[in-house]
């Protein structure tokens, strides 16, 4: 039911940083629990984040931790991820989702952005 739409990808510097934004449709972006996936080339989709619908309940890949940074801002129905510190392993397409379920201890989301690309050079 929710649509959603990834941006702020692009080519960045190894140690450099880059923000990703993901904007939600409809009225009751509360109610959905968000996360960041990723895949890069070759590779299987995987989780990198996950937060829940208003407490501020986060969890994260540990190939993240420390690096990146989920957060929400309800009242403009969007989902941000702060990526600093990148390295060449980052590189992937970066995917936004949601899901009714309140848990962020589980990957099982249902709806997903198209993408966007980051890309991290050495």
């Amino acid at each position: 039911q929710v649509q959603l739409v990834e941006s702020g990808g692009g080519l960045v510097q190894a140690g450099g940083s880059l923000r990703l934004s993901c904007a939600a449709s409809g009225r009751t972006f509360s109610t959905y629990t968000m996360g960041w996936f990723r895949q890069g080339p070759g590779k299987e989709r995987e989780f990198v984040a996950a937060i829940s619908k208003n407490d501020g309940t986060t969890s994260y890949a540990d190939s993240v931790k420390g690096r990146f940074t989920i957060s929400r801002d309800n009242a403009k129905n969007t989902m941000y991820l702060q990526m600093n510190s990148l390295k060449p392993e980052d590189t992937a397409v970066y995917y936004c989702a949601a899901k009714k379920s309140a848990s962020v201890w589980d990957i099982n989301y249902d709806y997903w952005g198209q993408g966007t690309q980051v890309t991290v050079s050495s």
